[in-house]
């Protein structure tokens, strides 16, 4: 339990801590996280890694390893067997631009890269589709991410 407990709270660290997550780019601040290794295998299996590492900047509502558990069972592994419905759903997960937290107002409509458009909620806390953003401003330095409890699906 310790042991668990040190570990969450180191990756709380790391994600807290803006000189790391500066330096370093959207796709190694979600693997140097530990908790996004769903998240970031799915990346990979879209062929999206080089995206996420380039110029930018973007904006992630980045959903956990937990929030992925939370999906049906098979639905993972059945998206990483279908790249275009798996690249639809990540690139819905990505906003143009960095769009910090404070730039969020409640009702709000962003495009994503997926083309479709996520509804931002901002009463009693932050929400993109519902889900709700658990992290928010985390920096790196090609965006921003906003770790999320939840997988959004494209409308």
């Amino acid at each position: 339990m310790f042991r668990r407990t040190f570990i969450a709270a180191a990756t709380a660290a790391t994600l807290a801590a803006p000189a790391f997550a500066q330096d370093a780019d959207i796709v190694d601040t979600a693997v140097a996280a530990g908790s996004f290794t769903t998240l970031v295998a799915a990346v990979q299996a879209a062929g999206l890694v080089e995206t996420l590492k380039g110029e930018g900047p973007f904006t992630v509502f980045a959903p956990t390893d937990d929030a992925f558990a939370a999906l049906p069972e098979g639905t993972v592994e059945g998206l990483l067997n279908d790249i275009p419905a798996l690249t639809a759903i990540l690139t819905y997960h990505v906003v143009p631009g960095k769009v910090m937290s404070t730039d969020l107002s409640d009702g709000m409509m962003a495009a994503t890269v997926n083309g479709a458009e996520v509804t931002i909620g901002t009463d009693g806390g932050v929400t993109v589709d519902g889900a709700n953003v658990i992290t928010a401003d985390i920096e790196t330095s090609n965006g921003v991410i906003h770790v999320i409890d939840a997988v959004i699906l494209p409308k």
